[in-house]
Formats: C-alpha cells, sequence, structure tokens
C-alpha cells in the first residue's frame, strides 16, 4: 500500500476501532436482541420476531411516552435556543476579564454531576422547597411542580444550557465585528443588523447546539427518572424499567432503537432544513 494512504488509515485506525467497539458493536447488539422471542416463563428465546416492535408501535402507552420524550426534548431546545443565543451573543461583545468570568460561570454546572443538579432542583421544587416558599412568602398558595413535566423542563434547560451556548459563541467568535458595525452605518437598525447579519452567520452554531441539545434531552436519564417520578416517564427510563424491573431485554431492546430511529429522522430533517435556510440566506 502506498505510504501516502498507509499513514492515514494507521493514525485513524485507533479511533476507528474504539468507536466500532463503544458504539457500532453494541447497537448491532441491540438491534439483534430486539428482534429475540420472549417468554415470561423461560425467557429469551432462540427465535426471531416483530413482536415487540408491533407491540410498541400499536400500544398509545408506549406512543404516549414517545410523544412527551420527544416533545419535552423539542420544548427545551426552544428555551435553551432563546435564552443561549442572546446570552452567547452578550457573551461575544463582552472584554477580558469579564468574559473569561462569565464564561466560566456558563461552563462550571458541568463539573457538577447531573444527579446532584437534579437532587438539588427537587428540593427547590417540592412542596416545602424554596420555589412555594417564596410565593407563601408573598401571599400565594403552593403549587405542585416535583414530578410534572414544568420541573424535567426546567431541570433539563439548567443542564443542557451550556451545550447550546458554547457553539453560538463560538460562531460568533468568527463573524467580523466590522460586519454589523458597517450595517448600522449603512442605516440598519440594531434588530436589523442582529436578524440580517448576525443571526445567518450564527445558524451553524445554533444548528449544532440545538442538535445536541435535543439528542441529549431525548435520552436523559437522570433527571425524568428523579423530577419525573415513576409515572410520568420518558423513553430512557421505560427503557431502564424494561430491562431491569421486567427482564423483557427484547422489548427493551426495540423500544431503544426505535428512540434512536426516531431522533436521528428529526435530527436529520432539522438538519438539512437549516442547512437549505442558511444557504438561501448566505448564497
Amino acid at each position: 500500500m502506498n505510504r501516502s494512504v498507509a499513514t492515514p488509515l494507521m493514525l485513524a485506525s485507533p479511533g476507528a476501532v474504539l468507536f466500532a467497539g463503544l458504539v457500532i458493536v453494541p447497537l448491532v447488539l441491540t438491534l439483534i436482541l430486539s428482534f429475540l422471542a420472549y417468554d415470561h416463563g423461560t425467557g429469551i428465546k432462540d427465535s426471531w420476531t416483530l413482536a415487540h416492535y408491533m407491540h410498541v408501535l400499536s400500544d398509545s402507552y408506549y406512543l404516549g411516552i414517545f410523544w412527551r420524550t420527544l416533545r419535552l426534548a423539542a420544548l427545551t431546545t426552544l428555551i435553551c435556543a432563546l435564552i443561549g443565543a442572546p446570552e452567547a451573543y452578550t457573551l461575544s461583545r463582552m472584554r477580558s476579564p469579564w468574559r473569561s468570568v462569565f464564561l466560566l460561570v456558563i461552563i462550571g454546572p458541568l463539573l457538577v454531576s447531573v444527579v446532584v443538579r437534579a437532587f438539588g432542583w427537587s428540593m427547590l421544587l417540592g412542596s416545602t422547597g424554596l420555589v412555594n416558599a417564596a410565593l407563601a412568602a408573598v401571599g400565594l398558595s403552593p403549587v405542585r411542580l416535583l414530578y410534572t413535566e414544568t420541573a424535567i423542563v426546567i431541570a433539563l434547560v439548567h443542564v443542557m444550557l451550556p451545550f447550546m451556548v458554547i457553539p453560538v459563541w463560538t460562531a460568533l467568535q468568527k463573524l467580523d465585528p466590522m460586519v454589523e458595525a458597517a450595517a448600522w452605518t449603512l442605516g440598519a437598525s440594531r434588530f436589523s443588523a442582529l436578524r440580517r447579519v448576525v443571526m445567518p452567520q450564527v445558524s451553524m452554531g445554533l444548528l449544532s447546539g440545538s442538535l445536541i441539545v435535543f439528542g441529549l434531552s431525548a435520552s436523559a436519564f437522570a433527571i425524568p427518572g428523579l423530577l419525573g417520578g415513576r409515572r410520568l416517564k420518558m423513553a430512557a427510563t421505560l427503557v431502564y424499567d424494561e430491562y431491569m424491573h421486567e427482564l423483557n431485554w427484547p422489548l427493551g431492546a426495540a423500544i431503544a432503537i426505535l428512540v434512536l430511529v426516531a431522533n436521528l429522522v428529526i435530527m436529520l430533517a432539522y438538519n438539512r432544513a437549516v442547512e437549505a435556510r442558511a444557504r438561501r440566506m448566505l448564497g
């Protein structure tokens, strides 16, 4: 083999082997497991079936959990975009040392375990937590926040926000500030310059952040498990229950594969739509 071809292959082979061992092989094994028959008396059988997929796709219980998972993930992504994009824009306009300080504030929560942060939100949103105590202090009646979709979204936004801010901020770092200043000079308002000059330039950063946030939110386990309770399930907690409580591994594998396919379809469609819009706007 030519050395110019062999060298890149040798350099890429360790990463490729690691990716195959940690991602491809488990996915293939999960896919195979999802087609195996299962009997509650004898366990997994050495025969192939589509019954698990048909059962999931025809049961309103599972479809409702899928819809809740995708809906909360989309809502989390939207809120993170609405908060993270202005936050990243403000961060890009800061000067040192304030930029470093606020960047540390943004990424600092990533150093704390998701489980710890979920427990923190459970104490804040509980019936005797800080939120209801503040409402009682101003004469308002307490509200039920814990074990609701609202609690899940609040905690997911808190956890996922850095994954939206960092890509948008990175895209803004590549934008020449003089371009925006030129728009002001030509008579554009600050809002028009932001909408027609800055936003098209950072659309790829916003796309990256949205894909990361949506994927992580749809597959989140700790936050829905701790803040959603046993009744308010999402896809990851449903897969966990099938594996660990029901011991129906093939059904859990089928649910995991269906969630993965749904996420990929939504993310690829969103990616294509945003890239097409960006090409039209940027030429």
